[in-house]
């Protein structure tokens, strides 16, 4: 069997670089754009790549090529996924979900890929929650947590008009992505668009406050180490700005995510990880496929 067929629904910036992306993936078949603008530069550069485009949006797809791909990318927003979900169900497609919309299993993929790859609908949480997670749950496996608040920093020029219109959104599912996949009691997620010239870098503060008599300082700090090395294997540019920050019972982490460049700018890592997030599960699934077809 072969690469399994795909489809980006959302011709905007982040429907763009996933397409990029997954021009570089072994298992995945870029096949089809789907867009509501015509005009649009993520339509016209897939157009020039070969690759089928649809400028009327899902039902477009559903009604003209519904067989060129077996996974689709909403890469759109949280209320008009609502919509999508269903459809998308209903036509028996594996679904990622890249906006707040909530509608399936929240999905960390260093985490707890393996426990929802037999979801119909998968949602990425948001660009905090994949920067942050992963380290609440790094520290929450070796020490209990009983709070876990996490500050997004992002160029204000890397959000945009989806990102601008799902802020709430932002906060709720993040904050409920602490405590279900991170293990923390209780989450907080805080949001902040700077506005500096030139850009910054997507940057996140992790604060964790463990059970009292629990803390293993040299245990946390391993495991914090080991999940972050995980996280770059698919988002080369996370990285932690230094060691954790160990003070009585709160463990303090600083992490940096840079873009890799497909077709974000650099400091558009709060983008170009939810991205890369979205491929890394959908290998995953498709790995899955590819081998019991095999069997």
């Amino acid at each position: 069997m072969g690469k399994v067929k795909v489809a980006v629904l959302g011709s905007g910036n982040i429907g763009t670089d996933l397409m990029l992306k997954l021009e570089r993936s072994s298992v995945l078949e870029m096949s089809v754009m789907i867009g509501i603008d015509p005009e649009s530069d993520g339509l016209a550069r897939a157009k020039e790549r070969g690759y089928i485009t649809i400028d009327s949006g899902l039902k477009g797809f559903l009604e003209q090529c519904p067989e060129q791909a077996d996974i689709v990318f909403d890469a759109t927003s949280a209320k008009a996924h609502i919509r999508h979900a269903k459809m998308l169900r209903e036509a028996g497609k594996f679904t990622l979900d890249l906006t707040p919309a909530a509608v399936g299993p929240f999905v960390i993929p260093p985490v707890n890929v393996d426990e929802h790859i037999d979801a119909d609908n998968i949602n990425l949480i948001t660009c905090g929650g994949q920067a942050t997670i992963p380290v609440v749950y790094a520290v929450n496996r070796v020490c209990p947590v009983e709070y876990a608040e996490i500050v997004a920093t992002i160029s204000s020029r890397s959000a945009g008009p989806g990102t601008r219109a799902n802020i709430d959104e932002f906060t709720q599912t993040t904050s409920r992505g602490i405590e279900e996949i991170g293990g923390a009691k209780k989450g907080k997620a805080i949001i902040i668009m700077n506005p500096a010239e030139p850009p910054i870098m997507m940057r996140d503060t992790v604060y964790c406050l463990v059970e009292d008599g629990t803390m293993n300082e040299a245990e946390v700090i391993r495991s914090v180490t080991e999940m972050a090395e995980t996280v770059q294997s698919y988002v080369p540019g996370y990285r932690l700005r230094m060691e954790p920050i160990i003070e009585g019972n709160k463990v303090t982490v600083f992490i940096e995510v840079e873009g890799a460049g497909d077709y974000l700018p650099t400091y558009s890592g709060n983008l170009d990880i939810m991205t890369a997030a979205a491929v890394k599960v959908a290998e995953e699934y498709a790995k899955k496929r590819i081998q019991s077809a095999v069997v």
